[in-house]
């Protein structure tokens, strides 16, 4: 992945340009702990040639897996990094388009570029931290 800082005066905004075969969700976890982001929220558009979705099953309070085994396109990929505890965390939703037009979509889990993914990302000045919610044991953003 390669990155460029496209904006630095009350924020910070970065294109990130991941390559053929990158892990996305590794490279940007990587990227979002070594620029220290605490509130941040991105986009991006691209390709996948593998992804896993999850979709929150609330009766076993775990992601149900969803493998995608194919070439698909990202049409919408929106995210953003809060804290958790002192690391960085992300939580990324995506619709993928299959090759005869239908949908598909969920959380990521993990993903590999290809050709390539664009990810347009704006770091915020403040933070954000997420807490353990009681009733459905996910890290929930907590705004005091």
């Amino acid at each position: 992945m390669k990155y460029k800082l496209l904006n630095a005066i009350d924020s910070a905004t970065y294109a990130l340009i991941f390559e053929s075969g990158d892990e996305v969700m590794e490279t940007l976890k990587t990227f979002a702990s070594e620029h220290k982001l605490k509130a941040s929220r991105f986009t991006a558009i691209g390709a996948f040639s593998k992804a896993e979705l999850g979709f929150f099953d609330f009766d076993i309070k775990d992601y149900k897996k969803i493998p995608v085994n194919e070439q698909v396109e990202v049409l919408s990929l929106t995210g953003d990094v809060t804290l958790y505890g002192d690391e960085s965390k992300l939580h990324v939703h995506v619709v993928l388009g299959r090759s005869d037009g239908a949908a598909i979509g969920g959380h990521l889990l993990s993903a590999t570029a290809h050709p390539t993914l664009e990810v347009i990302l704006e770091k915020s000045p403040g933070y954000l931290q997420r807490r353990i919610d009681d009733e459905t044991g996910l890290p929930l953003i907590e705004i005091d």
